[in-house]
């Protein structure tokens, strides 16, 4: 992906999450991971960034358990 496909990527999810408003963000963003998610070829393409993210909360102290 080029430096403008994210920049343009970027500003339609940030436009779809300030339309969507702060109560329904997080449906819209599960909705897009599910959507991305579909589009892989294996789990193992995936599992990795999900495990990375919950890294990243935990690192943040924003994590669950």
């Amino acid at each position: 992906m080029t430096d403008a496909d994210l920049d343009r990527s970027y500003s339609a999810l940030a436009a779809a999450l300030a339309e969507a408003g702060e109560s329904a963000a997080p449906l819209l963003l599960s909705m897009v991971c599910l959507a991305l998610i579909g589009r892989a070829d294996r789990a193992d393409d995936v599992v990795p960034l999900i495990d990375q993210a919950r890294r990243q909360l935990a690192e943040a102290g924003r994590g669950g358990a």
